[in-house]
Parts: C-alpha cells; structure tokens; sequence
C-alpha cells in the first residue's frame, strides 16, 4: 500500500496557511494542522487537527512532538506568526520579546523536534518577509517583527547547512504582501497568487535552493 504524503502546517486555520492547507489536501497529501483554535474551513479539509497549542513553551511543543510520534512528515510549513508594527516612539520590548518567541524561536523548537520524523528528501519551510532583510531595512518602524524575522532567518540558514548530510531541505519563503489580517502594512496581492508562488517554490525546494532566501516570485533577497 502506497503512503499518502504528510504535511504539518501551523498557523492553517485562517489566511495563507489555511489556503495552503486547501492547496495540500486537494493534492492528495494528509493534511495535519497545528493551531490555537480551528475552523469550520479548516476542519473540512484536514486529516488530523492539534489545537490548542501554544508553541512558545517547552510544554506545547513536547505535546505535539508525542502526538506525531509515529507519523513520517514529508513537509513541515511553519506558517504561525503575529506582526506588531510599532514606531520608535512606541517601542515596548514586551511586544519584541512576544514577537521574538512567536516568530523565530517556535517555529525552530518545533522543526527541531519534529526532525526525527523526517527522512531523506524531506522538507522545512519557514514563511519569513523581506522586513526581516538588513540590507533591505530602509524605512524604518517595526522593531519587533524586523528583529524577529531576522532571527528566524539565521536560525532557519543555520538548520539548512546542520541538515544538509541528512537530505532535508529548507526554504526560506517571503509570501508577499499579502491582503491578510495579519499585514498591518495593508497588502498588495491576494492570497491565491501568494500560494501559487509559494507552492511553485516548495515543489522546486532541492539540496542547491536549501538555505536560500526567496520571494514567492522566485526571486532571491538579500540578507
């Protein structure tokens, strides 16, 4: 019996990750997503649902890494983030340590834990932005979610070159500016182009694009 491929998706209950879980579900992969809380669009489609899970503490993560314990996982979207944009004169470091935790240092826990179910050929993504580029930072504002995406960009680099032997890619992929509830900044294209550009970038996901940071578009940022 032929094994369906797996993907985990955090963050698919709304927005891009739940378009993308959409997308995977009708191309024939299990659909498992890691949520806060679920959705009627959400439950319609996935196979399995982990929800109720804060991915910030050492607790959530050991509790979705037990769950999965037996399952092989062919591609993890680390998808869940919070974008608070702030100006110099309203910069709380309680907001940039949130963004921080949410942003970088849980989707790397769970990618972490989550490696041992993963064999040669498999792969990791991380949806960062393009705020999170240094050489690109030349408007100022966003502390937090600059920093945090920063990070995970290091972080994210880092885990490609230390899985490189193993065969397991990764992707560094900026969605866009996307029309979501999560942009502050507003958005300039629809969810639906965004997916496109990501899923094309997956598919294309191999040992000489692992490490690299992209837009959906294909186009490689700067750091």
């Amino acid at each position: 019996m032929i094994r369906r491929p797996n993907v985990v998706i955090t963050g698919a209950n709304r927005g891009i990750g739940l378009a993308l879980a959409q997308h995977y579900a009708g191309a024939g992969y299990d659909v498992t997503a890691i949520v806060r809380r679920s959705s009627p669009q959400l439950e319609a489609i996935a196979t399995t649902i982990i929800d109720g899970i804060e991915l910030t503490g050492a607790q959530g993560i050991a509790a979705v890494a037990a769950k999965l314990k037996r399952q092989a996982i062919d591609l993890l979207l680390n998808v869940a983030g919070i974008m608070q944009w702030e100006t110099l004169e309203e910069l709380n470091f309680d907001k940039v340590r949130t963004q921080l935790e949410v942003n970088a240092l849980a989707p790397l826990a769970l990618s972490t834990a989550l490696i041992p179910n993963m064999g040669e050929g498999a792969k990791i993504v991380f949806l960062t932005s393009r705020l999170g580029s240094i050489a690109d930072s030349t408007s100022g504002k966003g502390y937090g979610y600059r920093i945090s995406k920063a990070a995970l960009n290091m972080a994210a680099k880092t885990l490609s070159v230390d899985l490189k032997s193993r065969g397991i890619h990764v992707g560094l992929l900026h969605p866009g500016s996307v029309k979501t509830s999560l942009n502050k900044l507003g958005g300039q294209i629809e969810v639906s182009e965004s997916v496109a550009g990501l899923t094309a970038r997956i598919n294309e996901l191999s040992a000489e694009t692992s490490g690299k940071f992209l837009h959906q578009n294909g186009s490689e940022l700067a750091w």
